[in-house]
């Protein structure tokens, strides 16, 4: 049931100044001289689960976030969470900086050049750009760039450079490691090796450390516990006189599904309609506020499939010729991989329908806190005088995710999890004593990888189609919302793409940072004359590639609607490839069968007029098409990108 409170902010958002381009209702806005940056990044939240984006999860702080800034509804990211923060840090595609992939790959590219699978040494640092420009640096939360802890001791013929956040320019630095924590609320085996702090491996959970679930000092939950570090760093400087960026990398509502009560609590029977009706009330919230258009076509949700579709004889087998974004069936590939189950909500027992509602309560939950969380960064900023002198951004690392469930002991998801009806697994956690327990603190070093799975990450995604990994523009597509210092009023919604890398760009020109341009010397290769340094630049004694993202300060103040990009935009990742036309109206998408089309075309989207991705134009477009797809071509070499033979998801 929606509280008195909630149905407060329901109407001041049906009626929010500036929730649409039409809306007149400008003020002047400019920037101070170096303001505090707060960067807020969610971990696997979909476009759709901020209340201010359409979602029915209580989410007032980032409400109030929208009713004094502006949305950007037309966000990108990286399919996955370490390439996503890869362009974050370096402000540049992620195939040039070692995450080609998620962590190095295991198949014929491993060993690249940009597939190393941590931050490279030809990566800049926003962090380190900004420390020089007099900045202090924080940040709390998921790292997922690197993992190895400076070795100062070691022969420099060995390496003593280490890959953590405090190599690469934060000042002070509370961080997960890897991409996802065993358990939400700590209880890190013995000598694990998933956590610093400053450089130097820590165990969270430990007795004394601040900020715990409940208040309690000894008692870790994530989100909890990186709001208080990361409050802490910034009141250890407080009123110094310098400026601050502080990153809040939180992991909510990434799997482990689990959170602390009231929130464990509080959306209870909320979701037991089903995943079509929450979905048609969100796509309807988001006419209402004018995210959407009132006659926008959203995504029609993938086809259910009630058994497995079968994989090309030869899948598997050395003989295997694999469809991919270069290899097509014209060309004799025509290999591929099986599909997965993916049920409609009237196909569920009635145990899988009282298991699948409870993960999206515990996920609502999760973002609930997550909310609440925010709320509390942003009261400490005005607490101690900062909230008019900060900029402050938020956005999630990537669409939903839609990991399909699988059914090996406890619940876990094994290579082969996409082959496997989740009925057995529902049905389990659906009966006692597993129900009770499901989002709860087993004080156990490893929770239950409990997930939501793939129909309600389809729900985060509204209106858009596919989820995290893939690149349709729910996979990719996120909520934005930007608070500038001393803005009052919500600013009308910026509809033009803009892609993380632009975050990058726009900090650094908030800051009045101006990124490394100096061209690198060439340094030719006497055997094929490629240059190792084109497009390099230099900066404290290395050749990097510079930022590429476009600053949004000017969209940001009202100054201009105009998209900062003038050329077509192009990435790929797990073989899975798109291109957008340097006027955002064309989409080029590719998709391996059979998650894609089974001949392995590519799919051509008007966006203009189709963003929820349902109409191919291939066939009616072919010149238009090819023209994208040899654009994307030309990206592929300018960043070093390698098809793989075997296109997959990271699943």
């Amino acid at each position: 049931m929606i509280g008195l409170a909630m149905v407060g902010v329901l109407g001041a958002l049906a009626i929010l100044p500036g929730c649409n381009d039409d809306d007149d209702n400008s003020e002047t806005l400019s920037l101070p001289k170096q303001p505090n940056v707060v960067f807020i990044m969610a971990d696997d939240l979909g476009y759709s689960d901020v209340h201010a984006f359409g979602g029915e999860i209580e989410t007032p702080n980032l409400d109030a976030l929208a009713a004094s800034g502006r949305l950007l509804t037309n966000h990108h990211t990286g399919t996955v969470c370490a390439i996503t923060r890869s362009m974050l840090i370096s402000g540049t595609d992620h195939h040039l900086v070692g995450e080609g992939t998620m962590g190095a790959p295991s198949d014929e590219r491993k060993g690249l050049p940009g597939y190393e699978g941590y931050l490279n040494d030809r990566a800049l640092s926003v962090a380190q750009l900004l420390k020089d420009a007099g900045y202090h640096t924080y940040m709390a939360g998921k790292w997922h760039l690197g993992s190895n802890v400076a070795n100062v001791d070691a022969p420099v013929a060995l390496g003593t450079i280490g890959q953590t956040p405090d190599q690469w320019g934060f000042e002070s630095s509370y961080a997960l490691l890897g991409g996802a924590a065993n358990n939400h609320f700590g209880h890190e085996a013995a000598g694990s090796k998933n956590y610093t702090e400053n450089g130097a491996y820590v165990q969270p959970g430990q007795p004394g450390q601040p900020g715990g679930a409940g208040g309690s000092p000894e008692v870790f939950y994530s989100t909890d516990f990186y709001t208080q570090r990361l409050i802490g760093y910034i009141d250890a400087h407080k009123g110094d006189g310098k400026p601050f960026f502080a990153y809040a990398a939180y992991t909510a509502p990434h799997w482990p599904l689990q959170v602390p009560e009231p929130y464990l609590s509080k959306y209870k029977g909320k979701y037991d309609a089903g995943y079509e009706a929450v979905r048609a009330a969100r796509i309807q919230r988001q006419k209402d506020l004018g995210l959407i258009p009132k006659d926008f076509t959203p995504f029609a949700g993938e086809a259910e499939t009630l058994t497995v579709s079968a994989p090309s004889a030869n899948n598997g087998t050395a003989s295997a010729r694999y469809i991919s974004a270069v290899h097509s069936v014209a060309d004799g590939y025509t290999d591929y991989g099986q599909g997965h189950y993916n049920k409609k909500w009237s196909s569920l027992s009635d145990l899988e329908k009282k298991a699948q509602a409870r993960y999206m309560e515990i996920y609502a939950g999760m973002v609930d806190n997550l909310d609440h969380n925010i709320g509390l960064l942003v009261q400490h900023l005005k607490d101690i005088g900062q909230y008019e002198n900060t900029v402050i951004i938020f956005q999630s690392d990537n669409g939903a995710e839609g990991w399909p469930i699988g059914t090996n002991a406890g619940g876990g998801f094994p290579a082969n999890a996409a082959s496997l009806d989740p009925k057995p697994v529902d049905e389990a956690n659906a009966v006692e004593p597993v129900y009770s327990t499901l989002g709860t603190d087993n004080g156990l070093a490893a929770a239950k990888r409990l997930q939501y799975g793939q129909r309600w990450a389809e729900v985060s995604a509204t209106p858009f189609r596919q989820t995290k990994g893939y690149m349709g523009e729910g996979g990719v597509g996120t909520p934005l919302i930007v608070h500038l210092p001393g803005q009052k009023k919500a600013a009308a919604n910026s509809t033009v793409f803009t892609h993380v890398t632009d975050i990058t760009a726009t900090i650094l020109a908030a800051a009045g940072v101006t990124p490394p341009s100096t061209p690198a010397p060439a340094a030719i290769n006497v055997l094929t004359g490629v240059d190792a340094n084109k497009g390099k630049v230099v900066y404290d004694n290395r050749y990097v590639y510079p930022v590429s993202g476009k600053s949004l300060v000017d969209v940001l103040l009202g100054k201009s609607t105009a998209s900062v990009r003038t050329d077509a935009f192009g990435d790929e990742s797990y073989g899975r490839a798109y291109l957008t036309s340097a006027d955002g109206k064309w989409k080029a998408l590719w998709t391996e069968p059979p998650f894609g089309p089974l001949d392995g075309h590519w799919e051509l989207y008007d966006l203009s007029a189709d963003r929820g991705e349902n109409k191919d134009l291939s066939v009616t477009n072919p010149a238009q098409l090819d023209q994208l797809i040899q654009q994307w071509s030309s990206y592929m070499g300018n960043v070093g990108g390698v098809e793989p033979l075997r296109p997959a998801g990271y699943y």
